[in-house]
C-alpha cells in the first residue's frame, strides 16, 4: 500500500540560495516550479525514484518543523569535498549504531541534513534490532 516517501516540504527565505545549495552544490535536479502571476514561489527537487524535496518561499511560523532529512549517498567523501569546496560547514563523518556512515550539514535556511552511506551491514538493508544507549 505505501511505497516510499513522496516529498518533504521545506520553506525557504531565499529560493535562489536554496536552489544553489540543493542543485548547484549537491547536484540534484530541479524537476518543476510553482508560479503565480509569472513569479516563481516554489519548486520540486528530485531525489530519485519519485522522491522529492518541495520548497516554498516563506518562513514557517508556529506550524512545527522538520527535525532533519536524511539523504542516501554512495560516496560520502565526494559529498564532503563538494560541500567544503562550496564553503558549507560539514560535520564529522561518523559510524552509526545502525552500521551506516553519516555526516551532517545545514541548508541555507537552517534545515538539518543527514547524509547516509549504507554499508553491507547497514540495518536499513538487513533489518533487525538496533540497540542504542541514548544517555
Amino acid at each position: 500500500m505505501i511505497r516510499q516517501l513522496a516529498h518533504l516540504c521545506i520553506h525557504s527565505k531565499d529560493l535562489a540560495k536554496t536552489e544553489w545549495f540543493y542543485c548547484g552544490v549537491l547536484g540534484l535536479k530541479k524537476k518543476f516550479t510553482f508560479e503565480k502571476d509569472g513569479e516563481e514561489f516554489g519548486f520540486y527537487i528530485e531525489l530519485g525514484e519519485r522522491t522529492f524535496i518541495e520548497v516554498f518561499q516563506g518562513e514557517v511560523a508556529g506550524e512545527g518543523n522538520i527535525r532533519h532529512m536524511a539523504i542516501e549517498v554512495d560516496d560520502m567523501e565526494a559529498v564532503r569535498t563538494s560541500l567544503a569546496e562550496a564553503g558549507i560547514e560539514v560535520g564529522e563523518k561518523s559510524f552509526g549504531a545502525d552500521h551506516a556512515w553519516q555526516m551532517w550539514v545545514k541548508d541555507p535556511d537552517g534545515n538539518a541534513i543527514e547524509f547516509h552511506e549504507y554499508t553491507a551491514k547497514a540495518m536499513q538493508l538487513t533489518g533487525g534490532v538496533c540497540s542504542v544507549d541514548w544517555t
